[in-house]
């Protein structure tokens, strides 16, 4: 019988140095010190990776740790009572973990001045107890030959930590978390390891970095859309880039401003399930597009990823059913409330949970129809409705009994029925995300009126520039407002985290 080696036990866990915890008065200081705990840690779990490649010995654990940052305030604050975050509910030691402060210094910056500010104390910038998974530790875009992990006899997870999906969960967002006596509370809607998650998983599903990725934010269902953004953006950096600083394509294809070729990246031999493209801008203040193809299961899939880059808004253009016989083709429909019947959110936001209409959304959206189509007052009546999107998970729901959904629909007020909306309002809600809807009407198929192939092209080729326009126009004036001024107060619950 062939004798069996076993591996010999594991001797001890080596680590880095511990880190000393540090109290600062300075964002810009708390986040310096972030990075370069981070970079240490990542480092040395890189490091420790590439040993064994080469042949050390497995007889030991490595395993290095988030960095934290932590508050604590002993008294009630009196706090500008119109901003939606940046201020803790009540007394007492609030902490997250982080990750990746190189890309959310922006945002780590004004969420740390924010809590100076507001409450007068020190940030504290430590380690965490939550080890870094090795998958998380490589650089972006690294690739690990399968020779390379063959190499090492033991199963990684002997030697490594990896992502522990039992603690990756959004019970932060979803109102969800208790704390335990004595633990702090939560400081960020987010833990590191969660971000972590979505941020690789955003690679996958859209084939851009996630440093790419831009605070206002379009999702679409039709290509239509993505072929008019790009020949605008590819324009736009011919002129010069009109503010913007570059446009990036899948494959971190990148053209900068006064550039008409790329000069960066490669295109994808196959294009991702939801490409992304980005219209950049310093301090991430640009415009990112997605295209989510169709159905509510996509655009909770990648709405739950974006989320945790904490953008400023996102909305939604696409096409959807007119269910009026007042609406036309073309018309367009500006949702102020939705009918939920995606179901994809059901044990995560309850179907009784209000999805309000955002006003500084809707004016913008509607200031820009007005802008753009030439029309104003009573007239934009004439080409825009406002009221009830509904959305279904049943892409053929015109064929099912019609006293069913039919009667649903018409007792709702719905004037428009569509896959994505009420699921991309929804998860904004949820994750506290402004968003909004502006849909044009492709065909009405309660009375019959659907698209010949003809009208089909002269349809798409006369709107979808005019809908895409409208949706950039939107987003540029919210990009116009301070973002304390646009997260609203709507969005926030009993007992926040400070962090937006």
């Amino acid at each position: 019988m062939e004798k069996r080696i076993y591996p010999a036990a594991i001797e001890h866990v080596s680590s880095p140095p511990p880190y000393q915890p540090k109290s600062f008065m300075d964002a810009r200081e708390a986040i310096e010190a972030l990075k370069a705990l981070y970079e240490r840690n990542t480092q040395f779990l890189r490091d420790s990776f590439a040993s064994l490649a080469e042949g050390e010995i497995e007889h030991k654990r490595f395993r290095a740790y988030y960095p934290e940052v932590g508050v604590t305030t002993s008294s009630f604050s009196l706090v500008d009572s119109r901003l939606a975050y940046g201020h803790m509910p009540q007394p007492g030691h609030y902490t997250t973990t982080i990750t990746r402060p190189d890309l959310f210094d922006s945002y780590l910056l004004d969420q740390l001045t924010l809590l100076m500010r507001n409450h007068g104390v020190p940030i504290t910038v430590s380690e965490s107890e939550t080890p870094i998974p090795l998958h998380f530790a490589f650089l972006e875009g690294t690739y690990v030959e399968a020779s390379v992990a063959d190499r090492i006899k033991r199963p990684l997870r002997d030697l490594f930590d990896v992502p522990d999906l039992n603690a990756t969960d959004d019970h932060i967002a979803n109102g969800t978390y208790e704390p335990l006596a004595g633990d702090p509370m939560p400081l960020a809607p987010f833990t590191a390891q969660r971000i972590d998650y979505s941020l690789h998983r955003m690679t996958h599903y859209t084939a851009t970095s996630p440093q790419y990725f831009q605070n206002y934010v379009l999702f679409t269902n039709y290509q239509f859309y993505i072929d008019e953004f790009c020949v605008h953006a590819r324009n736009l950096m011919a002129d010069g880039g009109g503010g913007y600083t570059s446009f990036v394509e899948p494959g971190n294809v990148v053209t900068k401003a006064g550039e008409t070729m790329p000069h960066d990246g490669a295109s994808p031999t196959r294009m991702p399930q939801m490409p992304a493209y980005h219209l950049t801008r310093e301090g991430h203040g640009g415009i990112t597009m997605v295209n989510i193809g169709v159905g509510p299961s996509n655009a909770k899939t990648i709405t739950d990823h974006i989320a945790v880059l904490r953008p400023h808004a996102w909305l939604m253009l696409g096409h959807c059913a007119g269910l009026r016989n007042t609406q036309a083709l073309g018309d367009y429909v500006l949702a102020h409330a939705y009918v939920r019947e995606d179901h994809v959110l059901d044990d995560d936001l309850p179907v009784w949970v209000p999805i309000p209409a955002l006003a500084e959304i809707q004016v913008a959206l509607q200031e820009a129809v007005a802008e753009v189509t030439g029309l104003s007052g009573y007239e934009l009546k004439r080409i825009m409705r406002t009221g009830t999107v509904a959305t279904i998970d049943n892409r053929n729901w015109e064929l099912r009994e019609q006293r069913g959904p039919v009667q649903r629909l018409s007792q709702s007020r719905a004037i428009a029925l569509d896959m994505e909306s009420a699921t991309i309002a929804a998860n904004g809600f949820r994750f506290r995300v402004p968003y909004g809807t502006l849909l044009c009407v492709s065909d009405k198929p309660l009375h019959g009126e659907l698209k010949l192939p003809g009208m089909a092209t002269d349809f798409y080729k006369r709107q979808v520039a005019q809908h895409l326009t409208i949706g950039i126009r939107a987003l540029e004036k919210l990009a116009e407002m301070a973002p304390e001024k646009l997260h609203s107060r709507k969005l926030r619950s009993f007992s926040e985290t400070a962090f937006q």
